[in-house]
């Protein structure tokens, strides 16, 4: 051991004598810290939207915001209403207008007076507001989709409405969002709790541990969220999956602690104060290489041109480090003070004979390298090819009142997106007209209003309402209405966007087309691309952290390709099932695995180097290592798939259900895969692994 290996070493022991001192001080500091805490939590502003974190400098988002400050329109929905009189329409129109943060609402009535024939409008105006059933009409909100003046606008109109209108459009998926969040998120940390806690109990000698372990990483947690309000906000699955993704990924944390502690009691037989002092020194030594890791893996969310995985990436990473912190100060203070109830409760851990499956593991590893190789191509074809869905109306429950609006609009009137476009006022209303003709024409499109849409020789632009006017047109923009019948996200719209755009060039090279459509194939386009950069960001910045951590030139391709291996079959198992998956679970979740997973890696790796460095043969040093390892990499990985797999077979909101049942199978693949396939190939692979490698080997053979 060198100098400063020695006196890095002096120093953690140091550190963990003060901490067994202070534990009281301790104790009381992160009961008092709370407070602060959880004001921020109540303070952090939640996003709903996720359309919202695409960059704000694409043409879309741009458009979003000429809406706000050149229409004073953020968001608009399709109202429809069912087998109503047209004067009780008009009244309950009336009503609308005058719900808070509603900017303008469009109808018959705001082309005529309800008492003059329909028969006056334009064919297409017509079939634009009625169906066989009922009529529809366009509402125009102040702020954006999802703001919350507008959520609250949605909520006010859906109480004044009754059962036979329909409100559809993204503000009322966003506002159903959240009410389906805050209902479920409370429940998702309940159970994942409740999981976490009863696995833990039937692996760890005492049924006290698990709370003490719950309690620690709760604290931390709740200082998370609670430190969230720097931010101003997150987003709502940020929200939903911090506690759980904290609660599985820090758990490794407290396990190490525990099995450390239990190893140094043996050591120091009788002065368990010095048992943790020494414990907390290894474990803090030993969980920053494994946490630097983590880390990392949720940092390289940060280079996302979606701003979504930077919002879950930076959250993560705070809670990794505060999981650190709380696990070597305030668990060892927990456990010292709770001692003897510790003893009392004392039982037999249900856990098969570690011993019996590392000497076979390494006897038959052959075994292992060949399954390894016969499912790495189908794991890698899996991935590549599973199906990802970005509309998300699809993650949400068919029985949702802005879903059953959204499948009616598409029933009644043929409607699936309607798209807004602006166009430069001075455009001549000849070329507008000629435009929109042209519009109407692509593949999909049923119709196209404007200004120009509701003139003509009949009907002159001097008797329409000086309202609808200032609605539709003002000194920079005209604002049209495109109404598609295709889905949003699919190749179909897509192409539809592209072929407006292009004829948007030959009128106005400035035109804009906004809406969900083109906000989505932005999406699309853009986090192909994230997908690829968090992928490569991902795995190079892992790879340097094992070299620098291992000095090793042959164990960052080894552990970061096992690892990658059980990504590969957990993203491919779906393509196999027939599963599509929501588009963030396809990005974030090979770095949440990669990341979090890493760590039953480098546990074991660290003591395989360490029986070799002290002159332990291949086979000896692989052995003990898994069987030094092998139990703590079981109890952390079955402790992250209970408090995620829950929540994945709970949660009625697809987007988090997919990513924790994911995150739960991925937590179980990578634990076989380490357990199984990596002492296999520290087997075939220990030659190159010396020689490439600083460290194991005893110092004089080093030296040789």
């Amino acid at each position: 051991m060198t100098d400063s290996h020695k006196e890095r070493k002096r120093k953690m022991i140091k550190f963990g004598k003060a901490v067994v001192k202070s534990r009281i001080v301790i104790l009381i500091s992160s009961v008092l810290l709370l407070i602060p805490a959880l004001l921020g939590y109540i303070s952090t502003r939640i996003n709903y939207d996720v359309l919202t974190y695409l960059p704000e400098e694409i043409e879309t988002m741009q458009g979003q915001e000429i809406m706000i400050e050149d229409f004073g329109t953020g968001a608009f929905s399709m109202f429809i209403v069912d087998g109503m009189e047209l004067k009780d329409v008009a009244e309950l129109k009336a009503k609308i207008e005058e719900v808070d943060h509603v900017e303008k609402v469009l109808w018959y009535d705001s082309i005529m007076d309800i008492s003059v024939p329909q028969s006056m409008l334009p064919d297409k105006v017509y079939e634009v507001f009625n169906s066989d059933t009922g009529t529809m009409m366009a509402i125009f909100f102040d702020e954006g989709t999802s703001a919350d003046s507008t959520m609250d606008a949605i909520t006010q109109i859906r109480k004044l409405a009754g059962k036979q209108c329909f409100v559809s459009g993204m503000s009322a998926i966003v506002t159903d969002t959240k009410a389906l969040s805050e209902r479920e998120t409370p429940i998702y940390v309940l159970i994942a709790v409740l999981l976490s806690t009863l696995v833990l109990a039937v692996t760890m000698e005492s049924i006290v541990i698990p709370v003490l372990f719950l309690l620690s990483i709760g604290m931390a947690i709740v200082y998370n969220l609670g430190s969230n309000v720097i931010f101003g906000e997150i987003s709502y699955i940020t929200k939903a999956l911090a506690a759980v993704l904290q609660l599985g990924v820090t758990m490794d944390y407290s396990i190490f602690l525990m099995h450390s502690y239990e190893e140094q009691q043996a050591v120091y037989e009788g002065d368990k104060k010095r048992a943790m002092a020494h414990a907390i020194s290894q474990t803090f030594s030993s969980v920053i290489g494994s946490s630097v890791t983590t880390v990392a893996g949720f940092i390289a969310l940060c280079f996302m041109s979606f701003t979504l995985g930077m919002d879950i990436g930076v959250v993560m990473a705070k809670g990794v480090i505060l999981g650190v912190l709380t696990c070597v100060t305030i668990l060892p203070s927990m456990i010292l003070v709770c001692d003897k109830l510790i003893e009392k409760t004392k039982h037999r851990p249900l856990l098969p004979n570690i011993d019996r499956i590392s000497k076979k593991v390494t006897k038959h590893y052959g075994v292992y390298v060949a399954l390894f190789l016969i499912f790495l191509v189908p794991a890698i074809y899996g991935n590549i090819h599973a199906g990802v869905y970005y509309n998300l109306d699809e993650t949400l429950p068919k029985n949702l009142p802005c879903i059953v609006a959204n499948e009616k609009l598409k029933k009644d009137y043929d409607m699936n997106t309607t798209h807004i476009l602006l166009v430069d006022s001075s455009v001549p209303s000849v070329e507008a007209g000629r435009m929109l003709k042209e519009i109407e024409k692509v593949d999909g499109v049923k119709w196209a209003l404007g200004l120009d849409s509701l003139v003509g020789p009949a009907f002159p632009q001097s008797m329409l309402p000086d309202s609808l006017t200032e609605t539709l047109k003002n000194d920079k923009y005209q604002m049209v209405l495109i109404n598609s019948v295709y889905k949003v996200a699919s190749d179909e719209v897509n192409k539809q966007v592209d072929d407006i755009n292009q004829i948007l060039d030959r009128y106005d090279e400035g035109a804009m087309l906004v809406g969900e459509a083109p906000l989505t194939k932005d999406l699309i386009d853009i986090t192909d691309k994230d997908f690829r950069t968090v992928s490569v960001v991902s795995i190079g910045i892992i790879f340097v952290i094992i070299l620098i951590l291992f000095r090793s030139i042959s164990l960052p391709v080894i552990l970061v390709g096992v690892i990658e291996f059980a990504i590969f079959v957990n993203m491919g198992i779906p393509y196999y099932t027939g599963t599509t998956l929501p588009f963030v679970a396809s990005i974030v979740i090979g770095t949440i695995q990669l990341g979090a997973t890493v760590d039953y890696a480098i546990l074991m790796t660290t003591r395989y180097k360490r029986e070799r460095s002290m002159g332990a043969g291949k086979y000896d040093a692989i052995t003990v290592a898994h069987q030094a390892s092998a139990q703590s990499i079981i109890v952390s990985a079955l402790s992250f798939f209970a408090a995620t797999v829950g929540v994945g077979l709970y949660s009625n909101i697809d987007m988090i259900s997919s990513l924790c049942i994911l995150m739960a199978r991925g937590a179980i693949i990578s634990m076989a895969v380490v357990v199984f396939v990596l002492p296999s190939m520290f087997m075939v692979f220990d030659r190159v692994i010396v020689r490439t490698s600083s460290g194991f080997l005893p110092e004089k053979a080093e030296n040789r």
